[in-house]
């Protein structure tokens, strides 16, 4: 063999030998990218000279540790008023107001009552539904003259009390009235009237109109009537406008039931 041949047999040879160094000392992300390059058909790239690694790695640990600096100078100014902060909350609690000046919660106001459908009921049918409500004893089989009486009986006993309640009502009436008590008489007493001489025209026989005013028994007002009467006037004394005394006598004519007394004034 020539000398070139040798030459570059032992090339060859070499070259295989420097790339397995060359990536022993990359690690395993030159391998990868290698590996890539060789799939995509490109040709290996050289790795960096180991000379520059220690110099890149130096660099890095500088920057690491004015960044752990960095941290631990603001670690120790969050730890400041974290502590300046501690004793505020060591404080005693402010006092509660007073259970008397809280307002009671609404939820603790008293319900609302609910209307009852009842109301809205006639009188008689709520005194029905209270009557089938009430629990009654069972009674004996009677016979429909039995049942006859005792509705009857019933009846009366209701009738008796509507009795004592409107007398009891009319009693109250009266003694609620202010007018003037009525006047004592004697029984046996004739009546007597006083009145206005209204017509003179007949002989002996005179029209007397005679006012009364009453008190209403319910609306407690003065309501003012008037009527008239026949009278025997034996002499002829009255005249229209005169006011006269009467009294009741036996009849006389078949309107005459009075007779004239006297005259109390005469008409001007």
């Amino acid at each position: 063999m020539s000398d070139d041949e040798q030459k570059k047999d032992e090339t060859t040879e070499e070259t295989p030998v420097e790339q397995d160094e060359t990536q022993q000392d990359a690690g395993p992300v030159a391998a990868e990218d290698s590996s890539s390059s060789q799939a995509a058909g490109e040709e290996p790239t050289a790795a960096p000279p180991a000379s520059d690694a220690p110099e890149a790695s130096a660099e890095e640990a500088a920057v690491a540790d004015e960044g752990s600096a960095d941290d631990a100078a603001a670690a120790e100014e969050a730890e400041v008023p974290a502590a300046e902060e501690a004793p505020a909350e060591d404080a005693p609690p402010a006092e509660a107001p007073a259970a008397e000046e809280t307002p009671a919660p609404a939820a603790e106001a008293a319900p609302e009552k609910e209307p009852d459908p009842e109301d809205d009921l006639p009188w008689k049918e709520r005194a029905r539904l209270q009557r089938s409500r009430q629990a009654s004893e069972a009674r004996p089989a009677q016979t429909a003259e039995e049942r006859a009486d005792a509705r009857v009986e019933a009846r009366k006993a209701k009738a008796a009390e509507r009795r004592k309640e409107r007398a009891g009502a009319k009693a109250k009436k009266g003694e609620s009235g202010t007018g003037t008590p009525p006047a004592e008489r004697d029984a046996n007493a004739a009546k007597t009237r006083q009145g206005i001489v209204v017509s003179n025209k007949g002989n002996k026989s005179i029209t007397v109109r005679i006012d009364f005013a009453r008190r209403h028994p319910t609306y407690e007002k003065i309501v003012r009537r008037s009527r008239t009467l026949h009278a025997h006037d034996e002499r002829n004394e009255a005249g229209e406008g005169d006011v006269v005394r009467v009294v009741e006598t036996r009849p006389l004519s078949k309107t005459k039931r009075w007779r004239l007394v006297d005259v109390v004034e005469k008409a001007r």
